[in-house]
């Protein structure tokens, strides 16, 4: 039986960071796409979980992460977004959710077995944290209008790996069912 879980990955960022003028447009698109996936799982009594990178402030927590996002350059893509009461929040430091983080101890408490995996950027972190699920043998789904890219032509190809290589459902947000 398929136990689902959203994942939403460093959407909660202050875009200061080097490549943010090439994500912002990718992300201003993504944003209302993950705020109603974000509707749907929580109506639906899915578990939402936040993988956000902590941005190389080892003292920083999933609060101090959120405030320091909402003060950043672009509040107006983080303040839809953020975790309400019942979401999970783990802190990540590299691409990967999955590396050297909680999050697969998380997923087998929880009975997780497939994630619907949303955020930025699709080809770095959505990607190699995609390849960290299919190797654990969780499956995943990727609505594609929900993931934002820094590259598009590196973005399509990472969807098609994706797809191809990790058998990740690749499909419209409108497609997804929690």
């Amino acid at each position: 039986m398929l136990r689902k879980a959203l994942i939403v990955t460093d959407m909660i960022n202050s875009y200061d960071h080097q490549d943010a003028e090439l994500l912002l447009e990718s992300a201003e698109r993504a944003v209302p796409v993950i705020t109603e996936l974000l509707r749907a799982a929580r109506a639906n009594g899915t578990p939402v979980i936040y993988a956000n990178d902590n941005f190389g402030e080892w003292r920083s927590h999933h609060g101090e992460i959120v405030e320091k996002a909402l003060s950043g350059a672009r509040p107006d893509l983080v303040e839809p977004l953020q975790p309400d009461e019942k979401s999970l929040f783990v802190v990540k430091a590299r691409h990967s959710i999955f590396y050297e983080t909680p999050l697969p101890y998380l997923l087998d408490q929880l009975g997780i077995n497939h994630l619907v995996l949303c955020g930025q950027v699709t080809e770095q972190c959505i990607l190699y944290s995609a390849l960290d699920a299919h190797i654990r043998h969780i499956g995943l789904t990727i609505p594609e209008e929900a993931v934002a890219h820094i590259h598009p032509d590196l973005a399509q190809a990472a969807l098609r790996m994706m797809e191809r290589n990790m058998g990740a459902r690749v499909c419209a947000a409108e497609a997804v069912a929690f």
